[in-house]
């Protein structure tokens, strides 16, 4: 199955982000497997990211839930909370390249 699983993060950890970003992307990309999709999200293009956005593949929502439990940013108190929802690719056979 596919979950969307949106993170918000608290607004006064930037430094935390910025110290921790290369860890993370070297966890995410051990990890491509499961977390097929995975970005910043901002309110502007300028501005310092809120979140992020992950799609990821899993049996269930326990399994979706546990793969973030071992991110450099969830370990070190980047994120506020999260939310993991079942996502439903419309074209199911079509590969996008982002």
């Amino acid at each position: 199955m596919l979950f969307a699983i949106r993170f918000t993060d608290k607004p006064s950890m930037l430094e935390i982000r910025q110290r921790y970003l290369p860890a993370h992307i070297n966890w995410l990309d051990e990890r491509q497997e499961t977390i097929l999709v995975a970005g910043s999200l901002r309110e502007k293009i300028d501005v310092n990211p809120i979140g992020a956005l992950w799609i990821v593949e899993a049996d269930d929502e326990t399994q979706a839930e546990s793969v973030f439990q071992s991110d450099p940013f969830w370990l070190h108190g980047l994120r506020a909370g999260y939310e993991i929802l079942y996502w439903s690719k419309a074209f199911l056979h079509r590969k996008v390249e982002i």
